[in-house]
């Protein structure tokens, strides 16, 4: 990271510095050539008002210029276009300028400016045209450097100035990067430290963003590790019983009369290993679905009728009455979730009874929320047991768990279901009195 924020800081420090140059050379360019072009305009009106450009029959008075204006280039030229005079070439050698930009400007206005490029010298060469009283122009002209004979003269020096600002940038942006770095470095090292405050106020949402996200990794670490401890040992204790069976029938080891007794006990155990390895398989489903995964407008009494004309005989041999309240009531979610929701509450709302109990199931509509009611007369949650029911494979009675079979998994799939269906459970429970679920939906 480090690294990369010093080389973004140094390509940024170079691109500037050669924004600045470029900027600086393209300035002076435009000055120099304001500057010329005055300087051109102020010696043509001087020499206009000179005697030297008033007859051209006497032009040879104007030669004692060749030498006093070396640097500059004067053409005298007739009002057809003809050189009249040159102090850097014989007239005669030279064609009509008439047609010449700044000539023919001058004839139009008085006076005319041009700037032309030589390829062969690699100069510009500044032109200012006069128009004299008579009618002649007097055009003056001088060559300077071109401005990218100007960059490639100044290259050295603007490399070197470059170098040392570089250096410069380089320690700044390491200087820079590290009391950057450094706050969140310190938050690193501090991350699981409630007390430590952010440096900077700034950071602190990313602070506590990153911290609660780490204490949720942490969480779901923990939770998996005890997640494969249970499941070790949920699966080892039907295997293992299923294996002391098996090996005390083939060993001839039991009585004729236990042996049926021992078949029941290896068909129970393995029923038992099936039923966890489901509810295992399909927790890890419900951990993978989306929200809106085939949801749709469902009536939720027709869920809860359709569910209890399977879980009716299991009630009746368990000695349980089964009360329903049902009135239409349409809600968004997925059919199937729904039903094993309704499953896995009236099966725990039978298993946890006492026979001559009731179980009663109510659907309809309050206040504008639909609600799913199940309410039973049973052995009752501890208030110290409520808030861990809903994890993987607690058990408030284990010993009623084993003789019914559960797995432990039953209400972790209705909490899963409950939270991708953006609904809220409500738990009442009073032990020796009963216990009763609220499903309570948002739609």
């Amino acid at each position: 990271m480090k690294q990369k924020i010093n080389l973004r800081l140094i390509g940024i420090a170079i691109l500037a510095i050669a924004a600045t140059v470029i900027a600086m050379i393209s300035v002076y360019y435009r000055l120099l050539q304001v500057q010329v072009k005055k300087d051109l305009r102020l010696n043509a009106q001087l020499l206009q008002s000179s005697d030297l450009f008033t007859d051209p029959e006497h032009v040879e008075r104007c030669n004692e210029l060749k030498d006093l204006c070396q640097s500059l280039r004067i053409t005298w030229i007739g009002t057809d276009g003809r050189v009249l005079f040159d102090n850097d070439f014989a007239a005669a050698r030279l064609g009509n300028h008439a047609d010449r930009q700044e000539v023919k400007a001058a004839c139009r206005t008085g006076e005319g400016q041009a700037v032309r490029y030589s390829s062969t010298l690699n100069k510009d060469t500044f032109y200012y045209a006069l128009r004299l009283a008579d009618g002649t122009i007097l055009r003056l002209a001088a060559e300077y450097e071109s401005i990218g004979r100007i960059i490639i003269s100044v290259i050295p020096i603007i490399a070197l100035i470059l170098l040392l600002i570089l250096l410069v940038c380089i320690a700044l942006s390491h200087m820079l990067t590290t009391q950057l770095i450094k706050p969140i470095e310190a938050m690193a090292r501090n991350i699981t430290d409630k007390d430590f405050q952010a440096p900077y106020k700034e950071l602190a949402p990313f602070s506590d963003i990153i911290r609660t996200q780490h204490m949720e990794i942490l969480a779901a670490a923990k939770d998996r590790q005890d997640f494969t401890a249970n499941v070790s040992h949920e699966l080892k204790t039907p295997l293992t019983a299923i294996s002391g069976y098996a090996e005390l029938l083939a060993a001839n080891m039991v009585a004729p009369e236990q042996k049926m007794h021992f078949y029941h006990e290896i068909q129970k155990c393995a029923a038992r290993l099936l039923r966890l390895i489901n509810d295992i398989i399909r927790l890890a489903a419900l951990d993978r679905s989306e929200r809106e995964s085939l949801f749709n407008e469902v009536d939720l009494a027709e869920i809860v009728e359709e569910s209890l004309n399977t879980l009716q005989l299991n009630a009746e041999q368990h000695k349980i009455k089964l009360n329903l309240q049902l009135e239409k009531c349409i809600v968004h979610g997925n059919r199937e979730m729904l039903k094993e929701l309704v499953d896995n509450l009236v099966v725990n709302a039978i298993f946890y009874n006492s026979p001559g109990g009731y179980v009663l199931i109510k659907v309809g509509t309050d206040k504008g929320r639909q609600k799913l009611l199940v309410k039973d007369n049973g052995i009752g949650i501890p208030a110290t047991e409520q808030g861990k029911i809903f994890q993987r494979f607690y058990r408030v009675d284990k010993s009623r768990s084993k003789a019914t079979g559960g797995t432990g998994l039953g209400l972790a799939i209705v909490k899963h279901i409950v939270e991708l269906h953006s609904a809220e459970i409500i738990l009442d429970s009073t032990p020796g009195v009963g216990t009763s679920f609220t499903i309570v939906f948002s739609c």
